[in-house]
């Protein structure tokens, strides 16, 4: 960059000679309120936590067979849970798609899923596992793991499978504890 010949500074200051600094404005930002921080050292551990804990309780390897996965109730509860369930007396308050995702993956989802609705006070969830309409032998693989696994978590009272409208056989409408 060469630098500024005189007469081009001296054009320069003839312009702008009558200049005048601007003043300062009487304003005043407002207060806002800081975002909340996020507990992100905390979050990591219970990801990690949750990972371990499904791998080494759901590793794949229970292949026992629920007699009629398409629902379940926790004992001692009314069976009319079940049909209010499937009519969606309770709104579904949050999704869970696990389309695309191998089994393991799934189950860890699901696990870090449910965890989330329990500290958000959710009620009742759908997670959709698909009808295994792409998978090898057109078998359904994420749909008797996930429902194996929430026939294990205290927190999970019940579950449908709902009506067609809201995902049918490929899905489960889970209802949780409060």
């Amino acid at each position: 960059m060469k630098p500024p010949r005189e007469e081009d500074a001296n054009i320069f200051r003839e312009a702008v000679k009558d200049a005048k600094p601007i003043k300062a404005t009487n304003r005043v930002e407002p207060y806002r309120i800081p975002p909340s921080p996020r507990p992100a050292k905390r979050e990591e551990d219970e990801r990690a936590v949750l990972d371990e804990l499904s791998r080494l309780a759901f590793d794949g390897s229970d292949d026992v067979e629920i007699e009629d996965d398409a629902m379940f109730l926790r004992p001692g509860l009314p069976r009319d849970i079940l049909r209010k369930l499937r009519r969606t007396h309770w709104v579904i308050q949050e999704d869970l798609d696990l389309h695309g995702m191998t089994g393991d993956e799934a189950v860890a989802a699901t696990a870090r899923f449910l965890a989330g609705c329990k500290r958000a006070g959710l009620r009742c969830v759908r997670i959709v596992h698909g009808k295994g309409l792409r998978s090898h032998g057109r078998e359904p693989v994420l749909k008797g793991r996930i429902r194996r696994q929430l026939t294990r978590r205290d927190e999970v009272l019940a579950f449908v499978e709902p009506r067609a409208i809201h995902g049918g056989s490929g899905a489960v409408v889970v209802l949780l504890e409060a």
